[in-house]
């Protein structure tokens, strides 16, 4: 028997189960993929760096913490702290170990930072809300003292700055100062690639079920058989290894040196940003929202070159604040549920025709 779908309505239970239910979805995201990885051969060096890599950081960051707020309901501000364990631990490992793998150390310093987010994640249980926010926002703050007073992660430096090594795959620079833009922005775009869809089809699985449980009604998914302790540390330890690969892609794949500044307050604060505007228990949501917030600065930034406009670069700095800060509050009064939610109407309204399977 052959399935058709009408519209966005799904006619079988197998298609429902799909990570991407929909032919067109199918067609748009491979489309995506293929014109993503032809982008070198079409930007400069400027956009690659300054705009895509980070982008893509921003972008896995923020699917990690999505794992942990959108999914299992737990906020966490300390994202940046995560973060910094990943980059940190990616420096220690390869200049201890240099023939190891670059893709190796990346997975071993999330495992670290997920071994540290499994145990700041502890107090979700006796604490929540407003209360658990505090908490990660305390695992912030003594990720990054503890960082900056043991020389040891940063070898004793005097300067207390890592730097990335350079390390080759497959006889390709990959990281390091002579590494190109071309190569670390199709590193970075593979690993973002694979981790969101495991990440998609986690949220889908046994385990995303037991996460929504937990963030609709605690105290019913306890009565229903669900451990509430070993589902939320589940979040904590995978939304950190998400940031902790983050953490070691923005060291070794985009600025190349860092100090623990990098990954201050100030970045939990951008990535929950992404979230939120992007959407709250989305995938695409956390990709819109990373773009939203690294590419408005860009645009407003150049606008008023753009018409020809000439102001100091200070004022210039001002209004791209208030605009930005105004555009963030418009979003979400137009549609609290993010971009991803008023992409989805859009879908609707526009009645996408059927595909045959």
């Amino acid at each position: 028997m052959i399935y058709r779908e009408a519209g966005q309505f799904k006619t079988s239970y197998a298609g429902d189960q799909r990570v991407f239910p929909i032919l067109q979805d199918r067609w748009c995201v491979a489309a995506a993929i293929l014109f993503a990885y032809a982008i070198p051969l079409l930007a400069n060096e400027y956009w690659l760096q300054a705009v895509l890599i980070p982008f893509l950081i921003f972008a896995l960051a923020a699917i990690g913490l999505n794992l942990l707020t959108g999914y299992c309901g737990q906020v966490s501000l300390g994202t940046g702290g995560f973060m910094a364990v990943g980059g940190y631990m990616t420096y220690k490992i390869t200049t201890n170990i240099p023939d190891i793998n670059i893709i190796v150390v990346f997975l071993i310093a999330g495992l670290c930072a997920a071994l540290v987010g499994l145990v700041f994640g502890l107090p979700s249980l006796r604490i929540k809300g407003f209360y658990l926010a505090v908490a990660t926002l305390a695992a912030q703050f003594f990720i990054g003292w503890i960082l900056n007073k043991v020389g040891w992660f940063y070898n004793y430096n005097a300067s207390g700055t890592i730097t990335a090594p350079p390390r080759e795959m497959f006889g390709i620079v990959v990281t390091g100062p002579h590494a190109s833009a071309e190569v670390r922005y199709l590193v970075a775009l593979s690993l973002v690639i694979v981790f969101a869809l495991v990440a998609k089809n986690l949220v889908r699985g046994k385990v995303g079920r037991a996460w929504m449980a937990i963030r609709d009604k605690d105290i019913a998914a306890e009565i229903i058989g669900i451990r509430p302790l070993q589902t939320k540390l589940l979040a904590f330890t995978i939304s950190s290894f998400y940031c902790g690969v983050a953490g070691a892609m923005t060291v070794f794949l985009w600025l190349g040196s860092a100090e623990t500044e990098a990954f201050d307050i100030f970045l939990s604060f951008n990535i929950l940003f992404m979230v939120i505007i992007g959407g709250l228990g989305s995938i695409l949501g956390s990709f819109l929202g990373a773009a939203f917030i690294t590419l408005v600065p860009v645009f407003l930034t150049n606008a008023p070159l753009m018409i020809g406009l000439s102001m100091p670069i200070d004022m210039q700095k001002h209004i791209e604040v208030m605009l930005f800060g105004s555009l963030i509050i418009f979003f979400l009064i137009v549609e609290p549920n993010g971009l991803a939610r008023l992409w989805q109407i859009t879908k609707e309204k526009l009645r996408l025709w059927p595909f045959p399977y």
